[in-house]
């Protein structure tokens, strides 16, 4: 386990803005560290759009609204004294996006899935995940994706930020 390396799960919600808040907290000063801020791209339902043109103009706004994010997350993670070096973002297209760009997709199992695999890849020791404000019903249901990630993560810590 890597426990330099960081992976935080993102999805612009203001759970994972505290989550990111939380691990500028926590790694602002010390050792040093590798962070990441990751969000997994989910287009809306192609089926809730009255044509390909209005499903693709949607798409396209919230990839400018989670690029905007992420951006305002690296910024969160530099103003708590992280030097440029130790963080990055990171945006994972969907292989069924129209706007896809990069040969890396999410194929779209799940979004938890897919942060485990990052933190695989990665070599990450860390995955950092805000809580979801979802009721215990809706949690027995659907699930979450910070209760997946506990579920799955193996050789990880994981830090669940409420």
């Amino acid at each position: 386990m890597n426990t330099e390396k960081i992976l935080i799960a993102f999805d612009g919600s203001e759970n994972s803005r505290r989550a990111v808040a939380y691990t500028a907290a926590m790694t602002g000063v010390g050792p040093q560290r590798h962070v990441t801020v990751a969000a997994i791209e989910r287009p809306p339902d192609r089926d809730l759009f009255p044509d390909d043109a209005s499903w693709k103009e949607e798409c396209a706004h919230r990839v400018t609204l989670t690029h905007k994010a992420l951006a305002d997350a690296r910024d969160m993670l530099l103003a708590a004294g992280l030097p440029p070096a130790w963080v990055e973002t990171r945006f994972v297209e969907s292989c069924r996006s129209p706007l896809r760009e990069s040969r890396e997709c999410s194929i779209g199992t799940s979004i938890a899935l897919e942060i485990l695999r990052l933190a695989d890849e990665g070599d990450y020791g860390t995955v950092v995940v805000g809580r979801r404000g979802v009721s215990k019903q809706e949690e027995f249901l659907f699930g979450s994706v910070s209760t997946k990630i506990i579920q799955a993560a193996k050789g990880l810590a994981v830090w669940v930020v409420a």
